[in-house]
């Protein structure tokens, strides 16, 4: 019997066990996933709970719920890949052999990178809330807070959901204003990129509405440390900030397997295709997801449309056929902008955010690079998506692959 081997069973893992599952013969394809955790994360929610609108069992589900019967499930760490070998070991000295191997190991933050930053005032006074644990704390810090400078800082690119650290400011604006403190708290947002985002128009329409809600960006800020004695962030050319509290996306990096394995870059992504997702390196080998070195975002989205060609290219190589699908980068993010409303940005390798309306041309209902309140209810609605459609591999009305149709070019 032929085997397919899923390191990681988070969203790109869990989708591809799923539509495997469904198309391969069970007589002749064995699959197995194996993840060092049994509870899967809804992560986009996490960006909710500092501001109590939502809690921890909203963003948590066991992770057996979605794998699908016939699919070898095992809880383990793994320690490498041996790519020359087709085999994969995991903790304790386990064997497991692959006629293909599919990496969706994702990506974590790492805030031991930064000096300085996960010293005394961790979680105290600095936080993150790209991990459950920081997300709470902060949650419990917001709920006392009097009011001060608060600062949104991005230590490295690349990282996970480039847009949740404006939604995060943006949110931010919307709770210290709810509860009457707002003209106490001076929200600074502090970013590696020469502005709000990385492309022109949807650059344009953030930098508005951050100066509309009167938020402070200051661009071009690489971290170098941060000092837990004085409250500052420092950058590599000597530029200071202070803050009363610091929120913080600390460095993102690939699995430590992924390094161990002698697969990956200076972060441990894995050199990958662009356009067929396979292995830059190895034929039988496929990498999903945040795992990858691809030039696009690190998000839901993207490894949502990117699994939909892995698929095929896999089965393309199961048949010895040539990789026909093309993955074009594409990326789709809601932007929740406070006070009910909310944004969206629909873009690719090749094509920066437009203007225009989503899925359909004309209609809509959703508008690109608008702020509006049918945004924000896209927004609310995925997580009922992620749980119950996406997760599972089940066919959602939207192209994989970018369209221009609905977009306005000037």
């Amino acid at each position: 019997m032929k085997k397919i081997l899923i390191l990681g069973a988070g969203t790109g893992g869990t989708i591809m066990a799923n539509k495997l599952r469904k198309s391969l013969d069970r007589e002749e394809w064995d699959i197995t996933i194996v993840d060092k955790h049994k509870t899967h994360y809804y992560q986009p929610g996490f960006l909710f709970i500092p501001f109590g609108i939502y809690n921890k069992q909203d963003v948590i589900k066991p992770k057996a719920n979605f794998i699908p019967a016939g699919v070898n499930l095992i809880y383990s760490d793994i320690d490498k890949v041996v790519a020359e070998e087709n085999k994969v070991l995991l903790e304790g000295g386990k064997v497991l052999n692959y006629d293909f191997l599919i990496v969706a190991t994702g990506t974590r933050v790492d805030p031991d990178e930064t000096p300085g930053l996960k010293g005394e005032l961790w979680h105290k006074e600095i936080f993150d809330f790209y991990t459950v644990e920081g997300a709470l704390a902060l949650q419990e810090y917001f709920e006392t807070w009097k009011g001060g400078k608060l600062v949104m800082s991005i230590a490295e690119l690349p990282f996970k959901c480039p847009v949740a650290p404006l939604e995060f400011v943006f949110l931010a604006d919307e709770y210290f204003t709810k509860v009457g403190i707002r003209d106490k708290v001076d929200i600074t947002y502090v970013t590696p990129l020469p502005g709000a985002f990385t492309k022109p128009k949807a650059t344009k329409m953030l930098g508005a509405l951050l100066e509309e809600k009167n938020i402070k960006v200051i661009p071009d800020f690489y971290l170098e440390s941060v000092d837990n004695k004085e409250k500052k962030i420092k950058s590599y050319d000597g530029l200071e900030i202070p803050f009363d509290v610091l929120t913080i996306v600390p460095v993102n990096k690939g699995d430590d397997m992924v390094e161990r394995s002698g697969m990956g870059d200076d972060l441990n992504f894995i050199p990958t295709d662009k356009h067929t997702l396979r292995s830059e390196k190895y034929e039988n080998i496929f990498v999903l997801g945040d795992a990858s070195n691809i030039p696009t975002s690190k998000a839901g989205s993207v490894v949502h449309f990117a699994a939909e060609v892995l698929f095929d290219n896999l089965l393309c190589a199961i048949k010895g056929r040539e990789l026909r699908a093309k993955f074009d980068g594409h990326a789709n993010c809601y932007i929740e902008t406070g006070f009910g409303k909310g944004s969206l940005i629909d873009f690719n390798y090749e094509t920066e955010p437009l203007p225009g309306t989503y899925p359909l041309p004309g209609i809509g209902p959703f508008g690109l690079l608008q702020n509006t309140k049918m945004n924000h209810y896209g927004k609310v609605i995925f997580r009922w998506i992620y749980w119950h459609m996406l997760l599972k591999g089940k066919e959602l009305p939207v192209e994989n692959h970018m369209s221009m149709a609905g977009k306005k070019k000037s």
